[in-house]
């Protein structure tokens, strides 16, 4: 298989004009893929913008070929130099995906705008749920077989929150994902939380213009010192979109792609 790190590889989306004098780029949530932003590019705000959207699943998830390091570090690393490569001057990222942006900021791999929807700034943000998969994963024996077994449920509890005519399309997507990498990835991912406590002084320190994007009854936790850290720095600026959870650019596309092409377009 070729290497991820050679990005032909990649999966990838493009649309909007080729000539455009912006590019964005889109990085999906973790054990997500590019489908998952289907609704945000069509809608009228960026269908009809000169900006050109570019859409990639971040390696490993949803199927597709994982890099060899899957420390958030390489990550950024890689998103870093594929921005650089396809000139985006702009990152939207989602979730897990909002946090390699922030990293991409963060670590000087990228210096341009970003529009973090539903990003995660300390372990504790994070359902307890999630957590207690990271730790039965690290256990001998037992966390070989936790994965699998979770990966049967939860495309179930995913299609729970999705508009119905999206459901079976965006399952679809959810249901390429291996158990094994899962498993590699969550525990990668929780130990780059621990690393930092709350990313809200690695975003506030980047000095990146940043618009956090949260819906109105997001799964991910935000706590009253992160909330406060985040309104108190001039870079960031937080937006609440009413009538979304945290897929918020699939439960509420329209507000989300007007942000994003008003992000890009200066």
């Amino acid at each position: 298989m070729s290497s991820p790190e050679e990005f032909h590889a990649w999966d990838v989306r493009e649309s909007g004009p080729a000539d455009a004098r912006r590019r964005v780029l889109l990085l999906p949530g973790g054990m997500c893929s590019t489908a998952f932003y289907d609704d945000m590019t069509a809608a009228p705000a960026l269908a009809s913008a000169p900006v050109r959207l570019v859409a990639v699943t971040l390696p490993g998830h949803a199927g597709t070929v994982p890099p060899r390091d899957l420390a958030m570090e390489n990550y950024a690393a890689l998103l870093g130099a594929f921005a650089a490569q396809r000139g985006c001057e702009v990152v939207v990222g989602h979730s897990l995906g909002a946090n390699v942006a922030l990293e991409m900021a963060a670590a000087g791999h990228f210096t341009g705008p970003l529009v973090l929807l539903s990003p995660t700034f300390s372990r504790t943000d994070e359902p307890k749920a999630l957590g207690v998969a990271d730790r039965l994963g690290r256990l001998p024996g037992i966390g070989a077989l936790t994965w699998p077994a979770l990966m049967k449920v939860l495309p179930r509890l995913v299609a729970a929150g999705l508009p119905a005519a999206r459901r079976e399309a965006l399952v679809a997507e959810f249901r390429k994902n291996d158990p094994a990498f899962c498993r590699r990835e969550i525990r990668h991912y929780f130990d780059y939380l621990d690393r930092h406590g709350s990313l809200v002084s690695r975003l506030r320190a980047s000095g990146a213009p940043a618009w956090v994007v949260r819906g109105d009854h997001d799964e991910i936790g935000l706590t009253a010192e992160e909330r406060a850290g985040l309104d108190d720095s001039p870079h960031v600026t937080m937006v609440t979109v009413p009538g979304a959870g945290h897929l918020v650019m699939v439960d509420q596309p329209a507000p989300v792609a007007e942000l994003v092409a008003r992000v890009a377009l200066g």
